[in-house]
């Protein structure tokens, strides 16, 4: 029984072959082997037994179960006994053989079958495939293949049969007519061959030790000849390469005697080959077995065929590979081998053949010879090592090559002579200076875009390649060590191999360690013995200039530093001291630094001051004398290099100051005035600093050089001393002028101030003034820095106080001259700025600026920056790149040099006239219409403000007569259209009230409260919204109201009004929400002005719309509201809606003052109840359609009204007062207005408005006439306003981030909305709901049921809080929801059970008390006959689960069995939240289930299969219902181990491995309820034909893991006939992956046979 029962599964499966789907037929695959795991040999048997019943199944069918034999051969090939084994394979080798034409798949499936056997039974496998090879009949082509694959396989079972099946073959080779069949005697000989010399090559494990290659040999060569004769003409490529192939392990088993014989024509042969074939791999890999087989039997027949080798093989390298391509990159590796074989066979005609080749003019050829030297040179030393001068001497042309691929191929030749020795020899420096050379390529700027074909290398590749193979030469290959050390030091210098120093310096710094190692370090350099050698001083002078740009080059800096201090001995024994100290330290700094990181100017002064410690610890006179003549040799080299030259310039001048011979310096200053290249800014500057630095030690020598300089013929253009410049051209001279300017400019700042103070005016300034009539920026531009460089030396000269600077006006006057030269309408040049700071220097010297200069320079200057044009738009900056953002840098300098010039000056004059004075020069700026200068103007005022302030100091109490008018000219800034001038005019306020106080008699560090709010509020003035603007505005006014004195006010106000003309509009705003806030603080003064104010603004409301003059016709409507209440507000309501923008301001004003506000707010109520929300009416009568609700208007008007009031802050008290009845009433109003239309003549006002608002072209009527006029959203409106006016900001927000109001406007989320709004209130309104809930109780009898809708939806999630408990509301509530359980409303009875489920959440507590009344209504609710779309029904199950935890057990457990038996078909239900529902439900029904825990375990049960297969239910959901039910079942269970499991694979955030969760499950159900396997098999059965795809698909798996882990003793529960027939039919469902587990399940189902 169990055998046809294992047949039948093996069958069924079998069957299942014909599936088209390749994941289905991989997973019977599978399921076979699995069979076959368990009875191999019944398996196989019935595998046989099928294929041989089916003889029409199809051969990709008989493919899978062929595949499967293999698989279950392979695996318990030991456990086969012979008569299986036979079997098999009598059942393959018919397979293989059935089909007289080759069938690939199904005949190499077969074949495989026959291979596995015969990995243990290789004799029968033979007997049987031999009677398939008969003497004189072409064998069938996988007969062949099998003898190849066997003897792979099985190389000592096979052998022994090869000579017999060679015999009986060759005779066969000249029968064979189709291409295929020779190929598979090919392949068949090539395995052969193979096989045999592994044999040979292990007899000591072989069985018969006897076996010698010429066992062989013989029918080998027969083979050979019929191959080689006949097949490789053929005019088929593919047989072709076959038979090379073939012929490169033959050729190891041909006689000695024989292959030699054919040696003259089978090299040639195959060489013929390279041209037919494009793949070359097989024939070079044939090709260099067959010549190592030549070599190896000491062939004389090669030495005839080497120039054909190598012209063939030569092109085969030149080919470059493609690394793409993988065949491409082997063939270069064996015709590399070819060329090691040759080479040590026949090394000076390899070598005469390839060394010309080197000259050719093809690149690809270059490139090949020289792999090929790199091959040879590394395979075959001995034969290569007297050949080294020879390779040496013809590598000449290759390193002139500069072809980037042909450089590379000779950098890895370099590296290859390096291992073995080369570079020892004569000419190796060569090869070592062409590295170098290479290492030193300029970066690619921009690689080329290359087309995809090229395989073009970058220099930079080159460069990355030459820097590794330097680098590794130096510290990896020993021999390298004595070639280059010291030589390598040579290209140190040179400034062609700057590029190459990072690599450069570390080399030599790890070939200098290691001779230091070898206790050479005093004589590290021998100068002696190396005479091309750069001096000491050449190298220090280098690596110190090159590390002031430390990180160019692959952070040279660190390289060059730490090769110096290794050099220390050889530099000057007296250093080894202070640089071992100080280079780790400069290493240190650049290396915490990065390029953006490091200040450049800190750098070089660490640099220079390392220089100076140097020269001062030689302390040798002669020393410094050659380091200085060597650095001025070098200039020169630097002329591309601006920046190190620049560098190199101050390292002159520091050790020209620490020179003791005076002689020398002088003439070294004298040859660098006469070499230096003027025409470039870097020089100029570089020059003029090494003047400087020069003088702090040398001034007399270096004004001497000057003043020479300065007499001689340079300027007079005739021949002279200095006739080096004769030929110089007029715009060279103003070059040469520029410098001389700078230099007396670097002296005067740095020399010491003691001795250049009394030559400034004798010998200094006498010399630059000539110079001040130009035109030259250049020129300009150094006068400018020198005079700034002279004022600065005056400054801080110790005598500064009693130096008088006779040509200070003078000097003055010149800077505004230059100012006012620059272009008005652009900055281009750094003129201004320059100027500028020169005067701030100036202006502070003695004697006093005259009256009428001071005017002169504050204007000019003004002018000259603060009317430039403003900078580019981002868009345009981006366009214009790096010019537009120097132009910013530029300006931004230029702004802040104009700041200090004015405070220079302020300085002057600290009182309030001098305050006074700068502000008449600012105050038109200040007041400009055009932004820029606006900004500008204020930006500077402020920083003026905050000098004075800081500056200021009080000895006696004066009055700040200009107060008011300083402040009346900064508060209206503070609304400014431009946010960066509203932060300023703060500051500028802020330091006006404190100056105010200084002057009152406080002391400077006092703060008052007050003035420092004023900080606070900076940040409301960030954004442009006009609210905050102005309240922060009137937040300012009312700091200056209670800070001005009282007799500054008038004139306060008086330059406020002035104000109101502002051409900037927020400006005049501002002007008149201080005046109004001044009026409010201290109006008393003024009391008969004010009717005058209020009649101005108000006569201007009609024309201007401008928000200060509305503020003022709002204080009118407001009085006369006070007088004429009614008559106000009857008028106003008549006003057409909607309001336009001034009817809405006179409204708000009305809430100005709390009493009567809340009189109005009551009337406005009346109006709202005392009409029907709607009236209904047919637009179509005749058609029957639904009726159309139409608002009616004076409840709609009221409404609009109410929004109006309670919209302005002042209304809070009296919205407050009236909470209660004002929030029921607009919350009904709100229900009754959901899908009510506009009346007909309001519709087409309300199309207009929307559409202006949408278009943005709006009428001015800002803001409230824009809002809408629909019912619905007017309601809204007017409630989430008088909730915010009634201290419910939180509820209102709550409502508007949970999307409330949105849905409260939703016909059908109504009631959503509604919970929302309750759920805000209860959480942060609470004391406000008694009221609220007395007001609505009577409203759940209404006649409107949006009205019962809305008010048990209200209480229904106010319920959901413990507020109703503790206020005492519970019952009533719950009273008023089981009441409304008969509703004619469906939505009104499913809120209500809402609701009362909502107490367990709210209040827990009352739950037991109320238990079995709410029990009742939540089992009513699952009843109600009413419900088609089940709402209620999920509503209850929803409920209850809530209700469960706070019930007593005694309630719960008389209904629970009615309740799990109710809720168990909606496990299944359609509707994924019934599903939901009812399976959380049930979840926690189980708490209950200890009372009656048979009964309650039944269901269970019952469940159990549903809830493991919704685990893969489609909706998250329902998955994760399930998995909380499986939680809570798991403890009930009885089985510590399921319990666990689900535990901690269900957790909620844990992701499920589905399948290996239901492995764990049905091991632990089988080993806990054995007995239920049958019941669990069936319930699955039943969601076989479930219609979610992923439950069909888990129900056979479910089967398949409980058979895997049944005990035997259990199986006879099961009806495997029921079983295998339901997989059966489930295995032809239309989804693939439901199959594949039907199979799966199909291949466990042996377990239970």
């Amino acid at each position: 029984m169990t055998e046809s029962r294992i047949k039948r599964l093996a069958t069924t499966l079998m069957d299942a072959t014909t599936d088209k789907d390749p994941l289905v037929q991989e997973q019977i695959y599978n399921a076979l082997c699995h069979l076959g795991e368990s009875e191999p040999e019944e398996i196989l048997n019935s595998c046989d037994e099928y294929l041989r019943q089916h003889d029409k199944l199809a051969y990709p069918h008989r493919v899978i179960i062929l595949k499967a034999m293999e698989t279950v051969v392979k695996n318990n090939i030991a456990l086969l006994d012979k008569s299986t084994a036979k079997v098999v394979i009598f059942l393959a080798s018919n397979e293989m053989t059935k089909s007289k034409e080759v069938i690939r798949d199904w005949q190499q499936a077969a074949s495989n079958v026959l291979v596995a056997v015969g990995q243990r039974f290789i004799n029968k496998v033979m007997e049987e495939v031999l009677t398939k090879f008969q003497p004189g009949i072409l064998p069938h082509y996988f007969v062949m293949q099998t003898f190849a694959n066997l003897s792979v396989s099985n190389v000592f079972g096979m052998v022994p049969f090869l000579n017999s099946i060679l015999g009986t073959m060759l005779p066969m080779l000249g029968m064979a007519k189709q291409d295929h069949m020779k190929s598979v005697f090919c392949y068949a000989l090539q395995h052969f061959s193979e096989s045999i010399q592994e044999y040979l090559a292990n007899l000591d494990k072989a069985p018969d030790p006897t076996v010698r290659k010429d066992t062989f040999s013989n029918e080998i060569f027969s083979a050979y000849e019929v191959l080689f004769n006949s097949w490789l003409q053929h005019r088929e490529a593919k047989l072709r390469l076959a038979v090379v192939e073939a012929m490169g392990p033959m050729s190891y088993l041909l006689p000695s005697e024989k292959l030699e014989e054919q040696l003259p024509k089978l090299i040639p042969g195959i060489l013929a080959l390279y041209k037919k074939h494009t793949e070359a791999f097989y024939i070079s890999k044939s090709l260099c077995q067959i010549l190592e087989a030549s070599v190896n039997i000491g062939s004389r027949s090669l030495d005839v065929q080497l120039d054909s080798l190598l012209g063939t093989l030569h092109p085969q390298i030149c080919a470059p590979a493609d690394p793409a391509v993988p065949l491409t990159v082997k063939n270069h590796t064996e015709v590399l081998r070819c060329f090691t074989v040759l080479a040590c066979s026949f090394p000076d005609r390899v070598l005469a053949f390839l060394l010309p080749k080197l000259e050719s003019s093809n690149e690809r050829t270059r490139v090949g010879t020289l792999l090929i030297m790199r091959q040879i040179i590394n395979s075959a030393p001995s034969q290569m090592e007297i050949k080294k001068p020879f390779i040496l001497s013809s590598m000449k042309l290759p390193l002139q090559d500069s072809n980037n691929k042909v450089k590379r191929a000779v950098v890895q030749v370099i590296s290859a002579m390096a291992h073995h020795g080369y570079l020892e020899q004569p000419g190796g420096e060569a090869m070592m200076e062409f590295l170098v050379r290479q290492c030193a390529l300029p970066s690619d700027a921009q690689p080329k875009k290359q087309p995809p074909d090229a395989d073009d290398l970058t220099s930079d590749s080159v460069q990355s390649i030459s820097v590794n193979t330097l680098f590794l030469l130096s510290t990896t290959v020993d021999r390298m060590n004595n070639v280059l050390w010291p030589y390598l030091l040579e290209f140190v210098t040179p400034v062609q191999f700057t590029n190459a120093l990072t690599p450069l310096c570390k080399s030599l710094m790890s070939l200098a360690v290691k001779k230091q190692e070898e206790g050479e370090n005093a004589s590290l350099i021998r100068y002696d013995l190396n005479a091309n050698l750069p001096s000491p001083y050449a190298l220090t002078t280098r690596l110190l200039v090159v590390s002031s740009q430390p990180y160019v080059g692959d952070c040279r800096g660190a390289a060059a530093l730490r090769l110096l201090n290794v050099l220390h001995y050889s530099v000057h024994p007296a250093l080894e001291q202070l640089w071992s100290k100080r280079v780790p330290l400069l290493v240190e700094h650049i290396e915490e630094n990065t390029e953006k990181s490091l200040s450049q100017k800190e750098w070089e002064e660490k640099l220079l001051l390392f220089l100076q410690e140097t020269l001062a610890a030689v302390a040798d006179n002669t020393w410094i004398c050659h380091f200085v003549t060597e650095m001025c040799r070098q200039l020169n080299s630097y002329n591309g290099f601006p920046l190190e030259k620049n560098f190199l310039y101050k390292c002159i001048g520091t050790t020209l100051g620490a020179c003791a011979s005076k002689d020398l310096v002088q003439k070294q200053l004298q040859e660098l005035l006469e070499t230096a290249r003027y025409h470039e800014e870097a020089e100029r500057e570089g020059l003029a600093s090494c003047f400087g630095i020069c003088a702090i030690n040398h001034l007399e020598e270096t004004l001497a050089k000057l003043e020479d300089f300065v007499r001689s013929d340079v300027f007079k253009k005739s021949v002279g001393l200095f006739s080096i410049f004769k030929d110089r051209s007029d715009n060279e001279v103003e070059k040469i002028k520029s410098t001389l300017i700078l230099c007396y400019g670097y002296v005067a700042v740095s020399a010491p101030k003691e001795l250049v103070l009394s030559r400034i005016e004798a010998d200094i300034l006498k010399n630059i003034f000539q110079y001040f009539n130009t035109k030259d920026l250049t020129l300009k531009l150094c006068l400018i820095r020198s005079i700034c460089m002279i004022s600065q030396a005056i400054y801080n000269g110790a005598k500064c106080g009693d130096f008088v600077f006779s040509r200070k006006a003078e000097l003055v006057a010149q800077m505004v001259e230059f100012i006012k030269a620059e272009p008005p309408e652009a900055m281009r040049t750094p003129v201004r700025q320059r100027a500028m700071i020169t005067c701030t220097y100036l202006v502070v010297l003695e004697p006093h600026l005259s009256d009428p200069d001071r005017t002169e320079l504050i204007d000019t200057c003004l002018a000259g920056v603060l009317a430039l044009p403003p900078p580019e738009p981002a868009k345009e900056r981006e366009e214009n790149g790096g010019d537009a953002s120097h132009k910013e840098v530029l300006y931004g300098d230029t702004l802040s040099a104009l700041k200090d010039l004015l405070k220079s000056l302020l300085q002057r004059n600290l009182t309030p006239h001098g305050l006074q004075d700068m502000f008449a020069h600012l105050g038109p700026w200040i007041k400009s219409n055009k932004e820029h200068e606006r900004q500008r103007a204020v930006e500077v005022s402020a920083a003026l403000l905050e000098f004075y302030l800081s500056k200021l100091n009080v000895s006696t109490v004066i009055p700040f007569y200009n107060l008011g008018v300083l402040i009346a000219l900064f508060s209206p800034r503070c609304s400014d259209s431009l946010a960066s001038v509203r932060q300023d005019a703060v500051d500028c306020v802020y330091c006006l009230l404190y100056i105010q106080l200084c002057y009152e008699g406080f002391a400077r560090d006092h703060r008052d409260e007050m003035v420092e709010g004023l900080k606070a509020l900076k940040k409301g003035l960030e954004e442009p919204d006009f609210t905050v603007l102005f309240r922060t505005c009137n937040n300012i006014a009312m700091v200056i109201g209670k800070r001005v004195p009282p007799d500054q006010l008038m004139s306060l106000l008086l330059a406020m009004f002035e104000g109101l003309a502002d051409p900037d509009k927020n400006c005049s705003r501002a002007a008149t929400v201080m005046i109004n806030s001044l009026l409010k603080e201290r109006g008393a003064v003024l009391q008969e002005k004010v009717p005058d104010i209020m009649s101005i603004i108000h006569s201007k409301l009609e024309e201007v719309d401008e928000e200060h003059i509305r503020k003022a016709a709002q204080q009118t409507v407001y009085i006369l509201a006070s007088q004429h209440k009614s008559v106000v507000v009857s008028s106003l309501l008549g006003s057409p809606l909607p309001f336009d923008s001034h009817t809405c301001a006179m409204w708000r004003s009305l809430a100005t003052e709390p009493t009567l506000a809340s009189r109005i707010l009551e009337q406005l109520l009346e109006k709202v109840n005392s009409d029907v929300p709607y009236k209904e009416s047919k637009s179509f009568p005749l058609l029957g359609s639904a009726a159309e609700r139409v608002a009616t208007p004076l409840p709609l008007a009221a409404t609009c009204a109410l929004y109006e009031i309670m919209s302005a802050p002042e209304s809070g008290p009296a919205v407050l007062g009236l909470y209660p009845p004002l929030f029921v009433t607009l919350l009904l109003r709100l229900s009754c207005t959901v899908g009510v239309q506009l009346p007909k003549n309001l519709q087409s006002r309300e199309r207009r408005r929307s559409s202006s608002s949408s278009g943005g072209g709006g009428s001015g009527n800002h803001g409230p006439a824009s809002r809408s006029l629909q019912p619905c959203s007017c309601a809204v409106e007017t409630l989430k306003v008088m909730l915010v006016r009634g201290g419910s900001e939180e509820v209102a927000r709550a409502v508007g981030s949970a999307g409330g109001w949105e849905l409260m406007a939703s016909a059908e989320r109504h009631h959503d909305g509604i919970a929302v709004l309750a759920g805000a209130m209860a959480r942060h309104a609470g004391p406000r709901l008694p009221l609220i809930v007395k007001n609505l109780i009577p409203t759940l009898n209404s006649v409107f049921d949006s009205q019962r809708i809305t008010t048990t939806a209200f209480f229904a999630e106010l319920l959901n809080s413990n507020v109703v408990n503790d206020l005492i509301l519970l019952e009533t509530m719950m009273d008023n929801m089981t009441g409304r359980q008969k509703d004619a409303c469906t939505l009104v009875r499913m809120l209500a059970l809402r609701g009362l489920g909502n107490i367990a959440s709210g209040s827990p507590e009352k739950v037991r008390k109320h238990g079995a009344k709410l029990l009742a209504s939540m089992v009513n609710g699952m009843d109600d006959k009413d419900d088609p779309h089940n709402l209620v029904a999920l509503e209850a199950m929803s409920s209850l689960s809530k209700l469960l935890d706070h019930l007593e057990e005694r309630d719960i457990q008389s209904m629970l069995l009615h309740i799990a038996i109710r809720i168990r078909p909606f496990f299944d239900s359609e509707q994924p939240d019934l599903r939901r529902s009812s399976i959380v439900l049930f979840g926690n029904l189980t708490k209950f289930s200890q009372g009656n825990c048979e009964v309650f375990f039944e269901q269970i049960l019952n469940g159990l299969v549903t809830l493991l297969l919704h685990l893969q239910d489609p909706k998250p959901e329902v998955v994760k219902a399930c998995k909380f039910a499986l939680r809570m079942c798991g403890p009930n269970m009885g089985c510590d181990g399921l319990c666990d499991m689900f535990l901690n694979h269900l957790r909620e955030d844990r992701s499920l491995h589905y399948g290996e969760f239901m492995n764990n499950v049905c091991k632990h159900l089988m080993q806990s309820y054995p007995e239920m396997l049958n019941r669990l098999i069936l319930t699955n059965l039943f969601y076989f034909k479930s219609n979610w795809v992923d439950i069909r698909a888990a129900a056979p798996m479910f089967i398949g893991f409980l058979v895997l882990h049944v005990d035997e003793d259990q199986c006879q529960q099961v009806d495997l006939d029921q079983l295998i027939s339901a997989l059966n039919l489930l295995l032809k469902d239309p989804v693939p992956s439901v199959r594949v587990k039907v199979a799966e399940t199909l291949g466990r189902l042996v377990r239970i046979l």
